[in-house]
């Protein structure tokens, strides 16, 4: 996690996103640096448009607490079409009673 923080600390500063300066600020971190994730990072990076992706990032959550949030409406509705529905039928079988 802290390479892609790193990355995103360099992108934020407007510096370029190498190894050499992802190395370095993993370092000045005091984080022990692995070679073959830099690496890794660097060209997983290539070509992405960063901001895009933040902000893709940002709207994922949101998307998925509406998805969820629709079930929890959807069964609050047909309880209460329920309710109604019991409560009509309460009311048809008294009026039978009294003709």
């Amino acid at each position: 996690m802290e390479y892609v923080y790193a990355a995103m600390l360099l992108h934020k500063a407007g510096k370029e996103i190498t190894e050499h300066s992802v190395k370095k600020v993993l370092e000045a971190a005091g984080a022990k640096v692995d070679e073959a994730r830099v690496k890794a990072l660097v060209a997983a990076l290539e070509g992405v448009n960063i901001e895009e992706a933040i902000k893709k990032a940002a709207i994922a959550p949101v998307a998925a607490a509406a998805s969820h949030a629709a079930p929890a409406e959807k069964k609050e509705e047909k309880k209460k079409e329920e309710e109604k529905k019991s409560e009509e039928a309460a009311a048809a079988g008294l009026g039978a009673l009294f003709g």
